[in-house]
């Protein structure tokens, strides 16, 4: 216990070390951010609430924040879209609210950047059996080897490489970025995405057919180079949603929060190196989910080690970090070793996930980040 403190105790001086050094120079610029949930958080229930957590996060010397809009294949805003397609305009739980323009507006009185997050992102439905979405367009489905409902830890998922879900993403997306005075959007490790194990439907079947000389996918759905046409599929999606919200608003942050790499690739076709490479990223936050310094550190390692140096326009790579999931809160050492690490290679910034995880044991991590590395004000970096 006495070596954990030390560890913990060396790492705040390295942090408060390096905001002594920007505050000499007199400005700071991080990305200091955290994902507002509607699962296990109350913020998006009353505009109270949204005021008093922005309030918070505004006092605790963050900068921006990523509210969800898409889960459970509801919406946290009115959507004509989903009103139009599936009778469902937002969540049963906002009626007669719109609790993205109350934190669009909150958000801004305080100076802080508001980023929606599209987390439900490709997947139709948690342990429902495709949902609503696939009752009413069961031909949007996705199938595994078998000809099943593409199912993977609990999540059923829309078919990503059909024309008309990926029409229907993109719109919700547009939906949004034409509808709110947002400064950007995000993806997540659902969008763009599929499990490695998909791709068998009729559709997907006569796609692949039609480019390989009628010869039928693999059978071994981590066949190379089939998850390589298909990842290549997800990879022009995101390109192209990039540039439609950029020929929307120029001025937008394309942010993508996927999976780490390799694994990303490996389980749900993410290349996201690619998206950096490619110019269709302009902020990427991989989820650094990780229980344990060490592993925190080596992931960290891995990942740099494979993003790529240089792309045009791109604020850059920061990682995402689980603060509480369940029961689970981040130890005090551990959020200051992970902060310090990041500082000392490089990566100016972090978010959390998710806000809760500030709120917790009387507000504890929220106070270590205070008056640790977060003691200073700092600015959201631009490209």
């Amino acid at each position: 216990m006495q070596n954990l403190v030390m560890v913990g105790v060396m790492a705040l001086l390295i942090v408060s070390c390096t905001a002594q050094d920007h505050e000499d120079n007199g400005d700071i610029s991080e990305i200091r951010g955290v994902w507002l949930t509607n699962v296990d958080s109350d913020v998006l229930l009353s505009r109270t609430a949204i005021a008093e957590a922005l309030q918070f996060i505004k006092e605790h010397h963050f900068n921006v924040v990523f509210p969800v809009v898409w889960n459970n294949a509801l919406t946290t805003y009115p959507s004509a879209l989903m009103d139009s397609l599936f009778g469902t305009p937002i969540d049963p739980r906002y009626t007669g609210r719109d609790p993205l323009a109350e934190v669009v507006e909150e958000a801004h009185r305080r100076g802080l950047l508001v980023i929606p997050w599209f987390e439900f992102g490709f997947s139709a439905s948690y342990k429902k059996n495709g949902g609503t979405i696939l009752t009413k367009k069961p031909h949007w489905a996705a199938r595994d080897a078998k000809g099943n409902l593409l199912s993977k830890n609990g999540f059923e998922w829309m078919n990503a490489y059909h024309p008309q879900v990926q029409r229907f993403i993109m719109q919700l997306v547009l939906e949004v970025v034409q509808t709110y005075d947002v400064n950007g959007v995000q993806g997540d490790d659902r969008l763009p995405a599929q499990p490695v194990e998909g791709g068998y439907s009729a559709y997907t079947d006569s796609l692949y057919r039609a480019h390989h000389q009628g010869r039928p996918p693999p059978k071994d759905h981590r066949d190379p180079g089939w998850i390589r046409w298909r990842a290549d599929i997800l990879n022009r999606f995101a390109a192209e949603l990039y540039t439609n919200i950029k020929t929307n608003k120029p001025h937008l942050i394309v942010s993508w929060a996927p999976s780490v790499y390799p694994w990303s690739y490996q389980e749900y076709l993410q290349d996201w190196p690619e998206w950096i490479r490619g110019g269709y990223a302009d902020l990427v936050i991989p989820q650094v989910y990780r229980y344990e310094p060490a592993k925190y550190r080596s992931t960290m390692e891995e990942m740099k080690a494979v993003t790529p140096k240089t792309a045009k326009k791109f604020i850059g790579v920061y990682p995402g970090i689980l603060m509480r999931l369940g029961n689970y809160y981040i130890d005090e050492a551990y959020l200051l070793q992970a902060v310090a690490y990041n500082r000392a290679h490089g990566y100016g910034g972090e978010v959390f996930f998710f806000y809760e995880g500030l709120r917790g044991k009387d507000n504890h991590l929220a106070r270590v980040l205070i008056n640790g590395p977060y003691r200073m004000v700092a600015t959201f970096p631009r490209n």
